[in-house]
Parts: structure tokens; C-alpha cells; sequence
């Protein structure tokens, strides 16, 4: 049989032809960092199929992720709730790991999208055994130094770094407008004007945005850097009687004037992400708010990264939450959400938005657009280029360098509130030389009070076995000269404390550990024995008296007993910081962040109000020089 004259010619062009597909595969323009971001994420999108773009849109709670599950389902996202770690003390090395391991499933996808892992540092790497934990933002807002703030978001990037995570669910930039609210210490102020300043943690966790970079647009600075999220969007602060998730009431102009503006400066700073809050304004869910997630947040504001919803956020836009799933998946979905703190029934959640799209109820362009903005942010990080993390910064976890940061960050958050009777009768700095001194107080030996709720458990603990820091108690004897004998007794009586011929004492009270609802408090006293301890050491001998909360407490009938009073807010590991202070080695420098009230009756009560009589004012605060004599 003759062959073909044309058949070397037909061979010859097929194997170009499969050569040429072959190459093409290899190279994907979305795997190209030198192309345009925007370039990188059309052609990504325009190669996924709605199976794969519904779970880039998935956020699931690491308890149920595994690199076959992130395989299967194309999963976008795994996240740490509070406390949810790989092991109780876990290493560096055991958490980057566990990222790793589910990392690799998602790269052995067909497409080979990388998933994010997420979690809250919302003081320092809090989940975490060994990291440094800074004071919480009440105490932050107190320094009033946003410079101090931007390097503490620089740390904990390193910090969350070392564990290989690379995206934050901080920082909260509610304005507290209630001290009953439960996550009132997650609030840097009652002043929108401070939080404001103080959104230059973002640019601390993410690194400085460039000059000419388009405003809206997510910028994080490479792999010691990680994403951001400003939460919650929006007036979570706001709530009646400071009820968490509850309702915000207020007009308009008054949600735009005081809790809009920390997400201005955040967005201008290339926040990655912005959380939904699971609080209501004038009775509608944040969840399903439509007018304010796309309408404000994404058209006006022209914010360019991702919106994610709080943890199970559109199962309780119905009450009782998931009391019907599929209306809160329209909802939610319709409202702007992109990406979906699920974080269990993912399979529940992916069928039912995959059946709405199918049945045109909610249109593909609203998936297009949540996946567009998901890989923005991806890309932006760089996380296709370096998708799995190494040990290289292990040693950045509670590394000395940040602990000295934690302990200054201390020293300027302490308020001082009262100082002997008359000004020209300080009794603080204390001297460091004396015969005998009594510490006394349930806060005074206990890291776990001193470090409140969101460390390494959601509501925080009790207790010293917790992770590595250093309790008052301990800093004062670490202060205090040699020759000084420093007797501890938690809740000594009156008879005790007049028998023992005590130069001072300096008694450290306040509220337990507490995050969420479960902070919330419609009487705000200090828990007993605290009140009595006052009572019994105040009445018997000179006393200063620390208050470790996170808010401002009932305070003003020990007041006259009180020799000199310190607001010290949620310090956290480093408690040298207060004994810096107390002794003179530095002097008061911070300032009330917020109203400090008479009684509850009086709230909710907030700098500017027209019936304005606290006890102590927004930005009140006394200040020492630091002391030769005390060193």
C-alpha cells in the first residue's frame, strides 16, 4: 500500500501540536508572578468549574480539615477557633506541620490552588504555648502611641509566621460604647479618633503599603508578613446595653461618624480582609446587610479584598441560628460575603449554594466576584509562590526581642489614677527599699487573670501552667531590693495586716478570664474576695491597688480607702512591665481610653455625651517621673 506523501508532514504536526499542549499546560499564565495580578486572576477563574470555585469560597475549622477533604472539595480556607490547636503546648514545628500536611492536599488539586490558614492573634499568637502575649487593645488604646502598635503587629506577624499561619482575624476596630459588652477589651477606645490611630497594627501584620498602590486593594508584604482582618463590620461596639451580637440603634450619620472610621483608615492601609460582625443595625442582620457590605463596604469604600463572615455568621442571621439553612446561605450570599466561616457542616453549606447558583437564585457573577477577590488576596501574598512554610522562623516565638516589646508596651498602658491623697503626698514610685512589704490579691500571682480571655483557651484560664510569662507577684520580688522581704498572702484579714508592721502593701484585683457573651455584665463590680481584700489591706496600710480588667470596673466606694489606684487593663505574659512602673524605673505615662463611671446606672456614658459625670474622664491620667532613688 502506497503511504502518504503528507504523512511525515501530519506526524510531524501532531507531535508540535502535543508538544505545544503540553508546554501550555506547564505553563499557566495564573502560576506567573511577573503577569498583572488581575491577568493571574481571570485566567485562574476562567479555567475553574463551579465545584471549584464554590469551595475556594469554604472556610472549615481545622477539627474537620484533612488534605483529603481539602482535595476532594477544593477547600479555600481552614481556620483555628479559639483554642483549636494540634496538640496541648504544641511546637512551632508540630503547627507548620499540621498547616503543611492540609496545604499539600490543596495542591494536589487539579488546579493546585493553595488554601489559607487562618486564625485569631488578636494579642500576640495567643492559641498558641510559648508566644508572647501583649496587652489586649483596651491597653493598647490607653499609650496612645499607634507607632508602639505597628511594631506589635510586626512581631506578631513573626510570631504566627514561625507556626507557619499566614493570615490574622485582627485587628478589632469596634469602639466600645458600653463597658457591659463582653469584648469591650477588644475595643482600642470609646473615641473613634484613637481606634482610628491605632489601625496601624495593619500595616505592622501586612508591612507598608506602596505608595502607589490603588486605594481598596490588599497588600501584604511577603512571608513575614501576614493577612489582616478588620472586624467586625460594622458598629459591633455599638450594641444596647453592650449585649453581645445584639442590636446596634443609632441613625445613619451616627454609625458612619463613629463606627465607620477605623475601616477608612484600614482600607487606605491595604487591609486583606474585612469580618462581618454578628451584631444587627436598627434590627437588620450585618449578615444579610446588603446596603452596607456591598453597597458601602465594596462600591463606596471600594474595598478590593475579601469579605468573610464570623463563625457560623449566617447560620444566625435566622433566629434560632440554622433554623433554616438555605435562607441564611441566600442571605448571606447576597449580602457580599465571600468567603464563609462555615465551619463543620461544609458539606451541608457547599450542596446548598451549589443548588442556588444551578438554579439561578443566586447569580454566577456574585460567585465570580467572591472568588476573584479570594485570589486577590492569595496572590497578593504570594502564597502560589510559596505555598508551605519552613522552620526558618521558629525561633521568632516568644523571642526575647518581643517580650521586651510586650514589657514596654505595658509600662505605657498602666493608668494611674490616684496617687496619695494630695499631690504633694505621692505614694507612688514605691520604694524599692523597705523592711517588709504585703502583696496580696487574687490577680497578683495568676498569669492566667493577667492575660484575660483568647489565650491559649477562647475564654482564657486561670491559674500559672497556662504558657511561659511572668506574674506580678513574681516581678515585684524580681524589683524590690534584696534586703526587702515581700510576703504574699491572697486574701490576708485585718488583723493579719495591722500585726505585721508592713511598710505597704500593693493589692492586684479585677475580673477573671471571660471572651464573648460570656464577658458580658450588667454590674461590673469586681468579683469577691477582690472588694474585701481591699477593704481588709487599704483600711490597715498604705496600699496601692491594681486593677486587672478589661474594662472599667465599680470602684468609687473603696475609692477613699485607696492610697493610690492603677488601671492596668489585661496586661498579659509580661508583668514586668507593671513593677517597671510601680517602682519608678519608668514613669505613668498612659491615658484613659475610655469613661471611667460612677455606677452602672450612669452607662452607657461616653466622652462628648451631654450628661457627662465620671468618676474619671476619657483621657484622664496622672503621671510620675521615673526616680533615681528607686533603682
Amino acid at each position: 500500500m502506497a503511504r502518504n506523501p503528507n504523512f511525515h508532514f501530519l506526524m510531524g504536526l501532531l507531535l508540535l501540536c502535543c508538544l505545544a499542549a503540553m508546554a501550555d499546560a506547564k505553563y499557566a499564565k495564573y502560576k506567573d508572578s511577573k503577569l498583572p495580578l488581575n491577568v493571574r486572576i481571570n485566567d485562574l477563574l476562567s479555567q475553574m468549574t463551579l465545584e471549584e470555585k464554590v469551595g475556594q469560597m469554604v472556610q472549615i475549622d481545622r477539627t474537620v480539615a484533612s488534605a483529603e477533604v481539602l482535595k476532594k472539595y477544593f477547600i479555600g480556607s481552614v481556620l483555628s477557633g479559639g483554642g483549636s490547636v494540634p496538640a496541648k503546648k504544641a511546637s512551632a514545628e508540630t503547627w507548620i506541620n499540621m498547616v503543611n500536611d492540609f496545604q499539600k492536599g490543596s495542591l494536589s488539586t487539579r488546579l493546585g490552588i493553595p488554601m489559607i490558614y487562618g486564625i485569631d492573634a488578636v494579642h500576640g499568637h495567643n492559641n498558641v504555648y510559648k508566644a508572647t502575649i501583649f496587652p489586649h487593645n483596651i491597653g493598647l488604646g490607653a499609650t496612645r502611641e499607634p507607632e508602639l502598635v505597628k511594631r506589635i503587629g510586626a512581631a506578631t506577624a513573626l510570631e504566627v509566621r514561625a507556626t507557619g499561619i499566614p493570615y490574622v482575624f485582627a485587628p478589632c476596630i469596634a469602639v466600645c460604647r458600653d463597658p457591659r459588652w463582653g469584648r469591650c477589651y477588644e475595643s482600642y477606645s470609646e473615641d473613634p479618633k484613637v481606634v482610628q490611630a491605632m489601625t496601624e497594627i495593619i500595616p505592622g501584620l501586612q508591612g507598608d503599603i506602596p505608595s502607589n498602590s490603588h486605594k481598596g486593594v490588599p497588600f501584604v508584604a511577603g512571608n513575614k508578613k501576614v493577612a489582616a482582618c478588620a472586624k467586625h463590620f460594622v458598629g459591633d461596639g455599638g450594641t444596647t446595653e453592650g449585649i453581645n451580637e445584639n442590636n446596634t440603634v443609632i441613625n445613619r450619620h451616627g454609625l458612619l461618624s463613629i463606627h465607620m472610621p477605623g475601616y477608612y483608615n484600614s482600607i487606605i492601609k491595604g487591609v486583606a480582609t474585612v469580618m462581618v460582625s454578628y451584631s444587627s443595625w436598627n434590627g437588620e442582620k450585618m449578615h444579610a446587610n446588603r446596603d452596607l457590605v456591598t453597597g458601602f463596604l465594596k462600591d463606596t469604600l471600594r474595598f478590593r479584598g475579601f469579605v468573610i463572615s464570623d463563625w457560623e455568621g449566617i447560620d444566625r442571621i435566622t433566629s434560632p441560628p440554622h433554623a433554616n439553612y438555605s435562607y441564611s446561605i441566600e442571605a448571606g450570599l447576597n449580602a457580599g460575603i465571600d468567603m464563609i466561616m462555615v465551619p463543620f457542616k461544609y458539606k451541608e453549606f457547599i450542596d446548598g449554594l451549589t443548588s442556588k447558583v444551578k438554579n439561578n437564585i443566586i447569580p454566577i457573577s456574585r460567585i465570580d466576584d467572591a472568588v476573584k477577590r479570594i485570589l486577590r488576596v492569595k496572590f497578593v501574598m504570594g502564597l502560589f509562590e510559596n505555598p508551605l512554610a519552613d522552620l526558618s522562623l521558629v525561633n521568632q516565638l516568644g523571642s526575647q526581642e518581643h517580650r521586651e516589646l510586650a514589657r514596654e508596651a505595658v509600662r505605657k498602658s498602666l493608668v494611674l489614677l490616684k496617687n496619695g491623697e494630695s499631690a504633694d503626698k505621692p505614694l507612688l514610685p514605691l520604694p524599692k527599699k523597705a523592711s517588709k512589704i504585703l502583696v496580696a490579691g487574687t490577680q497578683a500571682d495568676n498569669l492566667g487573670h493577667q492575660c484575660g480571655g483568647w489565650t491559649i483557651e477562647w475564654q482564657g484560664l486561670s491559674g500559672n501552667d497556662l504558657t511561659e510569662g511572668t506574674t506580678i507577684l513574681t516581678a515585684i520580688k524580681d524589683t524590690v531590693d534584696s534586703q526587702t522581704k515581700v510576703v504574699y498572702k491572697e486574701n490576708p484579714d485585718a488583723a493579719y495586716v495591722k500585726s505585721n508592721d508592713f511598710s505597704y502593701a500593693i493589692v492586684v484585683v479585677g475580673e477573671h478570664s471571660y471572651a464573648e457573651t460570656q464577658g458580658d455584665n450588667l454590674n461590673l463590680t469586681i468579683p469577691e474576695p477582690g472588694p474585701s481584700t481591699i477593704t481588709n489591706v487599704c483600711g490597715s496600710v498604705k496600699c496601692v491597688v491594681v486593677i486587672i480588667s478589661g474594662r472599667p470596673v465599680v470602684i468609687q466606694p473603696y475609692l477613699p480607702s485607696i492610697d493610690a489606684l492603677v488601671a492596668a487593663w489585661l496586661p498579659g505574659t509580661e508583668g514586668h512591665g507593671v513593677a517597671d512602673v510601680l517602682f519608678g524605673d519608668y514613669g505613668f505615662t498612659g491615658k484613659l481610653p475610655r469613661t471611667w463611671f460612677k455606677t452602672v446606672d450612669q452607662l452607657p456614658m461616653n466622652v462628648g455625651d451631654r450628661h457627662y459625670d465620671p468618676l474619671f474622664p476619657f483621657g484622664f491620667g496622672l503621671t510620675t517621673k521615673p526616680t533615681d532613688k528607686a533603682k
